[in-house]
């Protein structure tokens, strides 16, 4: 019995079937679609993280945002599928319901949790920190210990003064740091420590997704449209002051070290997902969703690629280990002015981010509680907002207080593993589909023939293996491709014999791949959240589940 219902699946037609007491307002269309996909992505990785990536892997990064584009792209079009066969929010919840039962929608419910909510607080710190640059540049200097969290005070002090034991030189901006950790004022022989900022920017966010779409919808377009104006001024004046010689080596440290900034690149592309948690409030989903997802996809990766080739060009990758590399860059061209105007296009890229993702998060949350996973209250639609308002509130707090006092680093690796999770049931998912005839209002993923793709994808994996093997690479790092290779091989035979679709078998395995290049701590924060999440489904989901309560 306990197999049955956690397995049991929802019918598709059950989620077309529309009840007009919980709609929303249906006020998307493509270009809104685009926008937030853009929105999405373009935020705290290309103001941020995009600078340790290139620190690692150098001017060859740039094949790292070619080599995830590709992923994402597998999975953007399996994603793209299932917006038009389940045009129903609740993204890969909801599509792990339709194919592989409530066990695996739980799943998947519970790792969104880490890409929306649990990212979004990643976000929030990075745009404290660069709202405080630029308050600084405005002459207004907020106290230390109102704008750093506690442990991520702890963590830059511990950096320091190990930099310090080993007789490195340390920055004045470093020594102030020490100086202001000491003055922190205390309570009860504890030192007050909040990011203030990260706070009030989650609350007017959570604010701004609460009172409607159409509102949310006007706000990120407006950020969208200043921030793309200010990457296309970065592009424009950096190719000017590009040195070529800076572009060799093209990759100094070798796959390896490109293969480090997996994480912070992956992390960059994050978002684009959440496009279809909207599809209750799409004009014509079916149409506008798949081509939203994959229209902002293609934007960003082609401007994240012209980024990563400015930077390396403008000064030298060992120079970019920095958390502002597109403002340093300019700080080392001597044009102030332009490093400026970059730090308030951070402000507003990240706001976007935290929008989106503020969105999205609600959601999930209203269609798992639609199914008794979760309370009725996280369903609960305002009556004159037409916004799922409980679930909004609760994301703002979840984020908003934790952004509070935790560090950047904390949550990145579990993000990223979380989502990929995600990319692979929905790419798995897709297989599972009934097959349907095609319609022209309807999008489809194109059909490529696994018995002939899988074999020239299986010879290129070979000949990376033989790479891995033939440098001097960790030997966790050999074994887990070794187990890589046979899954990829026993996948791709079973892949050829049935003919399957070669789209989402190359998304899963390439998802897959990427997941072996997440450090172990990484791994075992995620394993720990996922059991956190299977006692609450035991205790509360599974007894509540409107699945047990049919077949009762």
């Amino acid at each position: 019995m306990l197999s049955f219902l956690t397995f049991r699946k929802k019918p598709i037609y059950e989620l077309n079937e529309e009840d007009s007491s919980h709609s929303l307002n249906r006020t998307l269309g493509v270009k809104d679609l685009t926008m937030l996909g853009i929105a999405a992505v373009i935020g705290a990785g290309i103001f941020s993280t995009i600078g340790f990536a290139s620190f690692h892997g150098g001017p060859a990064v740039s094949l790292l945002f070619v080599l995830i584009a590709i992923t994402c792209g597998f999975s953007a079009l399996c994603y793209a599928e299932f917006a038009s066969r389940v045009p129903q929010s609740g993204s890969a919840y909801t599509y792990a319901y339709v194919t592989f039962g409530e066990i695996f929608a739980w799943i998947i419910g519970w790792a969104l949790i880490l890409e929306y909510a649990i990212g979004n607080i990643v976000v929030a710190i990075s745009w404290s920190g660069y709202f405080n640059n630029l308050l600084q540049g405005l002459g207004i200097h907020l106290p230390y210990w109102m704008t750093t969290g506690y442990f991520s005070a702890e963590e830059n002090v511990q950096h320091i003064l190990e930099l310090k034991n080993k007789g490195e030189a340390i920055t004045p901006a470093m020594q102030q740091t020490l100086v202001d950790f000491a003055n922190v004022p205390t309570l009860l022989d504890h030192k007050i420590l909040l990011n203030f900022p990260a706070l009030c920017i989650v609350v007017l966010i959570t604010w701004i997704a609460l009172i409607g779409i159409k509102e949310s919808k006007n706000f990120s377009n407006a950020m969208v449209l200043l921030k793309l104006m200010v990457i296309f001024l970065v592009i424009g004046v950096g190719f000017f002051y590009v040195k070529p010689e800076n572009w060799s080596p093209f990759m100094p440290n070798g796959f390896s070290g490109v293969l480090q900034g997996v994480s912070a690149i992956f992390f960059a592309y994050i978002g684009f997902d959440a496009i279809s948690t909207t599809a209750e409030e799409c004009k014509n989903p079916q149409k506008d969703l798949p081509k939203g997802m994959i229209l902002s996809l293609v934007i960003c990766t082609v401007l994240y690629i012209l980024i990563s080739l400015v930077l390396t060009g403008v000064v030298s990758y060992k120079e970019l280990k920095v958390d502002d590399p597109l403002a340093y860059i300019f700080e080392a061209l001597q044009m102030n002015w332009m490093s400026y105007i970059i730090s308030i296009s951070a402000v507003i890229a990240t706001t976007s981010v935290l929008l989106v993702f503020q969105i999205g998060q609600p959601r999930i949350w209203m269609n798992m509680s639609r199914d008794g996973l979760l309370p009725k209250k996280f369903s609960s639609i305002h009556a004159v907002y037409k916004t799922p308002a409980f679930a909004t509130l609760i994301t703002g707090i979840l984020v908003g207080i934790p952004a509070l006092f935790l560090p950047i680093s904390l949550v990145t690796d579990l993000t990223s593993i979380g989502t990929l999770f995600a990319f692979i049931l929905v790419c798995l998912g897709v297989l599972a589909l009934p097959k349907i005839k095609k319609e022209k209002h309807k999008f489809s993923i194109p059909y490529l023939n696994s018995l002939y793709v899988m074999p020239i994808v299986l010879g290129i994996i070979l000949i990376v293996g033989y790479y891995y093997f033939s440098v001097p690479e960790s030997m966790s790092s050999k074994v887990f491709y070794c187990i890589y290779t046979f899954i990829f091989l026993g996948f791709s035979v079973v892949a050829m014999l049935k003919k399957y679709n070669a789209i989402p078998v190359l998304g899963t395995l390439s998802c897959l791949y990427l997941l072996i290049e997440i450090p172990i701590k990484g791994w075992i924060g995620f394993i720990i959240w996922m059991l956190l999440g299977s006692i609450i489904y035991v205790l509360y989901g599974f007894t509540n589940s409107k699945n047990k309560k049919i077949t009762q």
